[in-house]
């Protein structure tokens, strides 16, 4: 039996599914991606799709490339941003932008995330899973740092924030039309677009695919810098451990200090140890410095409260609904 059959829809009701590619400096990779999408969707029965490209700024003639893919072929349409507002953003931009869709599909324009994996997530998709992540396994072009410092992020993010974050996953997912519409609600600037999702709880399914290396072995876009503050936002939006860690900082250093001056004082009157007054003034600066920690780590759980609430994100999300009957 031919494989594809299990991607066919009812013809007569067409599936419509976006998706949406973010693009900063790939004017060499949007063709060959183009020609890629074709080859997939082919292998789909019963689905109307477009592929919305979102220009962030490109500095080099990406923007030609995509009025030219557009005029070509009605199907690959796209959107330029004013400046280079970050990838987040851009994916942001264009999910906000496919308000109609079904489904939207999010993909990398550098061939990393293969397009001929988007009829096994639509198989996914339609098995009722409302979040299909591509999740990566070995990438060629990753170095021992980019390693070991994925490692440590996906770590730290899911011991101590308040989010369940897929290991390894990527921005290369499929969103059902319900998670789309969630993900419009929220309004925080700095945002880890993958982890709003996670966050979300959704129904999810995860596939796993070995990433090629770049096309044309272009420069990556996420430089060091940028990947650290990427980690950095995803940190502080999903909780409030540094904040509190001064607090915990100020509570250990008051605690030590106060113990420390009581067995002065105690070896002091049983005349076991004499101390001078510079070693008391000195464990009483400690002391006082414990207690401003303190009084600083009180002060950040309630800016940490601020947080919450100025991020604005929904206080809970309907997966869906029972149809009320009528009575007859």
């Amino acid at each position: 039996m031919d494989n594809s059959s299990a991607y066919k829809s009812d013809v007569s009701n067409p599936i419509n599914l976006v998706v949406i590619v973010p693009v900063y400096n790939e004017a060499e990779n949007l063709r060959a991606l183009a020609a890629h999408l074709i080859k997939a969707f082919r292998k789909v029965e019963g689905v109307c799709w477009k592929c919305l490209f979102v220009d962030d700024g490109s500095q080099d003639t990406s923007w030609e490339v995509i009025e030219a893919l557009s005029s070509e072929d009605s199907r690959f349409q796209g959107m330029t941003l004013s400046r280079n507002f970050g990838k987040e953003i851009a994916l942001t931009a264009g999910v906000e932008t496919a308000q109609d869709a079904d489904a939207v599909i999010c993909i990398d324009a550098d061939l990393q995330h293969p397009p001929e994996l988007i009829p096994d997530f639509i198989r996914e998709w339609k098995k009722g899973y409302e979040v299909v992540i591509g999740v990566h396994g070995d990438v060629e072009d990753y170095t021992l740092i980019k390693k070991i410092g994925s490692a440590v992020f996906y770590r730290i993010i899911n011991q101590f924030c308040d989010i369940s974050l897929t290991t390894r996953g990527t921005d290369f997912r499929l969103l059902d039309k319900k998670v789309v519409r969630t993900l419009r609600q929220f309004s925080e600037r700095s945002r880890m677009f993958r982890g709003l999702i996670d966050w979300m709880g959704f129904r999810t399914k995860t596939i796993e695919f070995n990433a090629p290396a770049r096309l044309n072995h272009a420069k990556p876009s996420y430089s060091y810098k940028k990947l650290f503050s990427l980690a950095i936002n995803s940190i502080t939006s999903f909780s409030l451990l540094p904040l509190k860690l001064t607090g915990y900082l100020g509570v250990l250093v008051t605690t030590l200090s106060s113990l420390l001056l009581l067995v002065m004082l105690t070896t002091q009157i049983i005349e076991w140890q004499v101390y001078t007054v510079q070693a008391y003034f000195v464990v009483f600066i400690t002391f006082l410095v414990g207690i401003m920690l303190s009084a600083m780590g009180l002060m950040a759980l309630y800016i940490g409260h601020i947080h919450t609430e100025v991020v604005g994100r929904p206080l809970y999300i309907v997966r869906e609904k029972t149809m009320a009957r009528s009575s007859d």
